[in-house]
């Protein structure tokens, strides 16, 4: 049931040739000329070839659908999972690495000519499966079922670019076998989404049929993985349609329930073992996944094989949490239950400490605690452990863009490997996720009861000693015009705090049709004017707008009920004045002007510019 993915070189980028993997972990065998019929023959010419399909997948430099923390320890700065939730309402940065992702957020990014940060118009990868699925059955000195197995990770990887296309492009051609030069397809047009996503519904299910439960070798797709993917491709096709008023949605809903009904019968746990504290964040800290009972599918990182700096640009760079995103953590009243911050009795936001007492234990787990001790637990011998938290400003040391520091990877012990050296794996699949998307899709299928959510998201809850949701929970007022019920609103809830910085919260809020949150004015944590003159912050921070406000001065935003918050956008590119959000736009991105100059046919999505000269 285990999965990873192994990292190979990639030696070549030409499309037909093959990929070999020259570590000392496996031994696979390239060819050059695919349509060798002494090739597609053996167990082992398959493999060699859907390796390569593993390594072209893997290669972020050009695909961000299976990241991780990337394939070179520098990118994970630049298109890491820090960097991609500062496009949603959950980060803020101002990293000059980082501010494409800031852009992207206000709505105001320039239209790149090529390939973009956060998207890819390539097509190799595709090419790369389809002579696979052309050729797999020549095979005939191996079984039917074994073939199979080769196939179905070839689809679980089609289906997987195609979900990537759809999400950032709508419409995309679709194409299922190998073209050659003069075909005429490379010159076509569009493909309507809801073809494709049909195609990519039978790819997966293919997939989860040809894979089999068990291990069958080292770094190969299990069926669970293939039906992880699949519950990820319903929930999204399934709400994108409901909320954009597209139709149809009931169809991929319910492939979501019926692919995450499979998986919670086949032995995945939630990684639990009576820790509150600090449970959920070994998921993150782990060296090693391959025995945690609650990952389906992982990205291993090792040394002599794949290494990466999370760690490192973690606790580097000028960036932070939103207020918004803090504020949606549940606190935990003296009554015992678990209230939003506008309806809980006892919390309190006087203080940075008051504001992390008596709160969802994620929340300390996904951002540093204010205070010594948790600084000195986190950083042990590190200079970090002797600074007073939080850091803003021109402190010295890690200071943040919003007063809430990032710490969901951080590991002291891999922070000090240094650059291209921390090996600790990330979870591409997670059975939380699975849990999530079942209650979120037999809540918008209104067949969400309180015995659906007793074994999702309360048995979520139950790993951080959380109070259990029940049915019919109070309205939050953050979200009383959102005209959805307070059932949805709190399964949304819980997904964004459990799966917060892993690639999802950006897509979340297009499928959700939630893009004009983006507008709001980005805040972090309160800042009053008497917190200027705090012994920890005296001389080092100043506030902007003020006649003796020195370099990078800290901004405040003065709420409806007088309150200051850091506004972390102020006096910059992207802010508030500036946000934008065109929903007829902005829920997918341009197609690269180079593309379209070559096939004209392509047409552009509304609101962006083909690039082209008149």
């Amino acid at each position: 049931m285990k999965n990873f993915i192994r990292e190979c070189l990639v030696l070549s980028a030409v499309v037909l040739s093959m990929t070999a993997c020259n570590d000392s972990f496996l031994e696979r065998t390239p060819t050059n000329d695919l349509n060798d019929a002494a090739y597609w023959n053996t167990s082992s010419d398959l493999e060699a070839y859907t390796n390569g399909i593993y390594n072209e997948a893997a290669s972020n430099g050009t695909y961000k659908f299976m990241v991780g923390f990337h394939s070179d320890a520098y990118s994970v700065k630049v298109v890491g999972p820090y960097t991609i939730e500062a496009m949603s309402d959950n980060f803020a940065t101002m990293d000059a690495s980082q501010t494409w992702a800031s852009a992207v957020a206000a709505g105001i990014e320039n239209q790149p000519s090529g390939n973009p940060n956060y998207g890819s118009w390539s097509w190799t990868l595709l090419r790369r499966i389809n002579v696979f699925m052309a050729n797999y059955e020549r095979a005939t000195e191996v079984t039917e079922s074994v073939r199979n197995r080769y196939a179905g990770e070839a689809l679980f990887f089609r289906a997987w670019f195609y979900l990537y296309m759809v999400q950032t492009y709508g419409d995309v051609p679709l194409i299922t076998k190998p073209l050659e030069t003069d075909s005429e397809e490379l010159y076509g047009e569009r493909t309507p989404r809801k073809e494709v996503m049909k195609q990519v519904l039978t790819d997966i299910n293919n997939a989860c049929s040809f894979l089999p439960e068990e291990n069958w070798g080292d770094n190969r797709l299990t069926k669970g993985a293939a039906l992880a993917l699949k519950a990820r491709i319903g929930l999204y096709e399934g709400t994108y349609r409901k909320y954009h008023n597209l139709g149809d949605e009931a169809e991929f809903l319910n492939a979501c329930v019926s692919a995450c009904e499979e998986l919670m019968g086949m032995g995945y746990k939630i990684h639990d073992t009576g820790n509150p504290s600090s449970d959920y964040t070994a998921l993150f800290t782990t060296d090693d996944l391959s025995s945690n009972e609650e990952v389906i599918f992982y990205r291993k990182y090792a040394d002599g094989l794949k290494r990466h700096r999370i760690c490192g640009y973690t606790v580097n760079l000028r960036n932070g949490g939103t207020k918004d995103f803090v504020d949606d953590f549940l606190c935990i009243d003296a009554d015992g239950v678990a209230r939003a911050v506008a309806l809980s009795r006892d919390y309190s936001n006087d203080t940075p400490e008051l504001e992390f007492t008596n709160r969802d234990p994620r929340l300390s787990q996904t951002f540093l605690a204010p205070g010594n001790d948790a600084a000195k637990a986190l950083f042990i011998d590190n200079a970090h452990a002797n600074r007073t938290f939080p850091r803003i400003g021109n402190m010295q040391g890690w200071p943040t863009l919003t007063g809430y520091h990032p710490i969901k990877y951080y590991i002291r012990e891999q922070d000090k490997k240094g650059f291209n050296a921390e090996t600790h794996d990330y979870p591409l699949f997670r059975y939380a996720e699975v849990l999530l998307n079942y209650a979120e899709a037999k809540a918008e299928l209104g067949g969400c009861d309180q015995a659906v959510l007793d074994k999702t998201i309360n048995v979520l809850r139950d790993r951080v000693d959380m109070p259990h949701l029940t049915i019919n929970p109070e309205m939050d007022p953050k979200y009383a015009d959102s005209n959805l019920s307070s059932l949805i609103i709190e399964i949304r809830r819980e997904r964004r705090v459990e799966l917060s910085f892993e690639y999802l919260r950006y897509q979340d809020l297009m499928r959700w049709a939630w893009g004009e949150k983006l507008k709001d004015r980005v805040l972090g944590m309160r800042l009053e004017d008497a917190d200027f003159d705090d012994p920890r912050y005296e001389g080092v921070i100043s506030k902007g707008g003020t006649e003796n406000a020195g370099q990078n001065p800290v901004y405040v935003f003065k709420d409806a009920d007088g309150k200051q918050y850091i506004d972390a956008y102020e006096k910059t590119n992207y802010a508030t004045n500036r946000r934008t959000f065109d929903p007829k736009k902005d829920y997918l991105r341009p197609i690269p002007s180079s593309a379209i100059s070559k096939n004209t046919n392509l047409g552009q999505n509304y609101g962006w510019t083909t690039g082209l000269k008149e």
